[in-house]
């Protein structure tokens, strides 16, 4: 109500103020007229004149009526240079920010509500450089003061800041004004103000701050690289630190654009995806899903039966899929596409100078123009004790060790219940192993949505999973050959004994050892880099796991292009980093995929929604494979077909969640997958039955309605 009441206020104002005709009074040729009369009051009370026309000005520029430009012309005239150009800087300032104030008041919740998502980026680059923004939009004219009033109001951007820049930003236009004012009687029109080089002086005022900050940046940058001695030529172009998939992207662009660039790899080349990851992982959850396959054999009208197989050869198919992989990531490749790669462990020792300390023995330096740092991350182990004493796996030692026995672990327990040890916890329990998976959060895969959760749990736990979540491992014990892991919930603790443990409670940037400590590089879990993926050091950049904020592989080879591009050619041009469409997927039975928001993003941002849904139990093809369960969620802003986000869970999720990935990032909506032809029968089909389901959800009854009438008319 108090909202409304101000919007009627000021509306109220504005009405009157066109009502009685007083914008004539702010038109050039009122000012003249009226100026003699000005003129008379203003030497009888000259401070009572001055405080009027102030609150007068603050009250026109607050309530963004025209005639501004009037009043600063009017300010000349009666107090000349100096006096004139006080009370508009002052006036104009205070009224600017009483418009800003009732724009944030009136309009900034509900603005942000039903358009967050579109301004999340402008909101972001307001809180980081918001006073820069204004202070260039108040030196150029083009730009309406009171539209500028009025939008910067709807940001973040603190009160404060806002005048104090505008104080400043609006000073040299002010003072051009106000001179012109004290020349009021040789003006014929408002255009004799503003010269064709006066304009282009305003345009050169505003390019001013862009080239303020190119030198700030360069002052900076002098002041970062002080205390070194910059190489007058340079062993490479760009030296990268790390063989993963960061790594071997960035070195790839690299040679492609014929730049010299050295890779340094001190272990496996294929980082953590290849070899304990991504491939292994993906591996095992087959042979595992074939055994599951031959328990249920009768879903497919076969005879079931319980696999009979050797673990043993089933840890060695898992190590040749890696080895038939390994190829794509090999030192031969990568030498063969133009990089120098050198098998060593590498430390930064100055901003252009790495030292290679060589797994063949030896050492080498080589200094480069610029660094990409690629150097992944590693499972954390918690701090629980008792761990040490009772062993433990995780997925970079399981692959080795497991393929050592010569049957599954008869007992295991799994800590952690996101992507990876849920996605271990199914595999492993379906090859036979008595499988524990401790969560200390309400439920496992807690990025996701309830309700998927809680299909994919009931899944693990038909597969025989003992699931326990809201668990806080407290402690380890070892007696004798029995191992027991300590839990805790609600005050109540239970033991749980094992044969095996596996930590898969998370993985942490590989920070230690590459002499960002020495050089200053900040670390906050991951190395710090701004919007372009540079460091402390503007040549010195990083990517993938190591970088943060999403630990995949794909946003791994995403980040390289960006940092190897902008290290090669950031004197001329650079991107940002672009995390607007980010999909991802869980290998699990049923797999989940998504993209974009999910509900609870979307209820903790607030960002108003509509969902549509198809369950792929009315999928032909999904009856036909005899895996008709789960289901095709889309989030649209209300009343259009907008993808704000998907989430699918059922088989060959991740295969089917490209196509929303391709419609978002290019602004396609649901209708043009409705249009697209989809063959028949496949699983792709689900996409458009889903956005069938939101077209039914909007079809226009009243059309609808009066087409009926039409059709039945014409029926006679």
């Amino acid at each position: 109500m108090k909202k409304i009441a101000l919007l009627v206020l000021i509306a109220a104002i504005a009405a009157g103020f066109f009502y009685f005709d007083l914008h004539q009074l702010l038109t050039l040729e009122g000012l003249k007229s009226g100026l003699v009369q000005f003129e008379e009051w203003r030497s009888a009370s000259p401070v009572l004149v001055a405080g009027v026309f102030l609150l007068l000005y603050v009250a026109v520029t607050a309530l963004s009526l025209p005639g501004a430009v009037i009043m600063t012309l009017a300010a000349g005239a009666l107090f000349g240079l100096f006096w004139g150009t006080v009370i508009v800087s002052f006036a104009s300032s205070i009224g600017a920010t009483l418009a800003f104030l009732a724009s944030r008041y009136l309009l900034q919740d509900s603005v942000q509500k039903r358009f967050g998502d579109r301004l999340k980026a402008f909101n972001e680059g307001v809180e980081k450089e918001g006073a820069f923004y204004l202070f260039t939009l108040r030196l150029v004219p083009v730009f309406p003061f009171f539209l500028i009033n009025l939008l910067m109001g709807l940001t973040a951007l603190r009160a404060f800041t806002f005048y104090w820049v505008s104080q400043l930003g609006m000073l040299v236009g002010t003072v051009v004004y106000v001179n012109a004012g004290t020349q009021l009687g040789q003006l014929e029109s408002l255009s004799g103000i503003l010269s064709p080089g006066l304009l282009l002086s305003f345009v050169l005022l505003g390019v001013f701050p862009l080239i303020a900050k190119k030198l700030l940046d360069v002052i900076k940058a002098r002041r970062v690289y002080a205390n070194f001695t910059k190489p007058k030529k340079f062993d490479r172009n760009l030296i990268v630190i790390g063989g993963g998939a960061g790594g071997l992207v960035s070195a790839y662009i690299a040679a492609a654009v014929k730049a010299k660039v050295t890779l340094i790899e001190a272990h496996k080349m294929g980082g953590d995806c290849l070899n304990y990851g991504c491939i292994p992982s993906k591996a095992i959850i087959k042979s595992a899903k074939v055994a599951q396959q031959m328990r249920h054999a009768e879903k497919y009208g076969l005879e079931a039966s319980q696999p009979n197989f050797s673990f043993k050869k089933v840890m060695q198919r898992v190590h040749d899929v890696i080895a038939k992989v390994e190829p794509h990531d090999s030192v031969e490749r990568y030498t063969n596409l133009g990089v120098d790669v050198v098998q060593g462990y590498a430390t930064i020792v100055d901003p252009w100078t790495v030292e290679i300390k060589l797994n063949d023995g030896g050492t080498q330096r080589l200094t480069a123009r610029s660094i990409v740092l690629a150097t992944g991350a590693r499972p954390f182990v918690p701090p629980i004790p008792g761990l040490d004493d009772v062993g433990y796996y995780t997925s970079d030692t399981l692959w080795e060790e497991f393929a050592k026995f010569d049957e599954p672990p008869k007992r295991l327990v799994v800590l952690g219940g996101g992507p990876i040890g849920s996605e271990l916890a199914q595999s492993f329990a379906r090859l036979g192993s008595t499988v524990t998976q401790v969560e200390r959060s309400s439920r496992i895969m807690i990025r996701e949505d309830e309700e998927v959760s809680e299909l994919v749990q009931e899944s693990m736990r038909a597969d025989g999973i003992n699931i326990l979540t809201s668990h806080n491992a407290i402690r380890c014990e070892k007696e004798g050959d029995v191992k027991r892991l300590i839990v805790e919930k609600d005050g109540q603790e239970s033991v749980i004994e094992f044969d095996a443990l596996l930590c898969a409670v998370g993985r942490e940037a590989r920070l230690e050892g590459y002499g960002l400590e020495n050089l200053g590089i900040e670390t906050k879990r991951t190395i710090v880099t701004n919007d372009y993926l540079e460091t402390l050091f503007p040549n010195i950049y990083a990517a993938g796991d190591v970088a943060g904020p999403y630990q995949f592989t794909h946003v791994a080879a995403h980040q390289a292009w960006y940092a190897a591009v902008n290290a090669l050619f950031g004197t001329f041009k650079k991107f940002r980093a672009d995390y607007r469409v980010i999909p991802w997927a869980t290998f699990v039975d049923p797999e989940v995929a998504r993209v974009g928001l999910s509900e609870q993003d979307a209820k903790e941002q607030g960002i108003a929604y509509e969902v549509v849904r198809y369950g792929l139990d009315d999928l032909d093809r999904a009856i036909a494979d005899s895996a008709d369960h789960g289901f095709v969620k889309v989030l649209t802003v209300p009343g259009k077909d907008k993808i704000l986000g998907v989430t699918i869970v059922g088989e060959h999720a991740g295969d089917l969640l490209p196509e929303f990935v391709l419609a978002m990032k290019h602004g396609l909506g649901l209708n043009k997958i409705l249009g697209t032809i989809h063959t028949y029968p496949t699983w792709a089909e689900s996409n458009k039955y889903a956005a069938g389901e939101w077209k039914r959800a909007h079809a226009p009854q009243g059309v609808l309605n009066w087409l009926e009438k039409y059709h039945t008319w014409r029926r006679g």
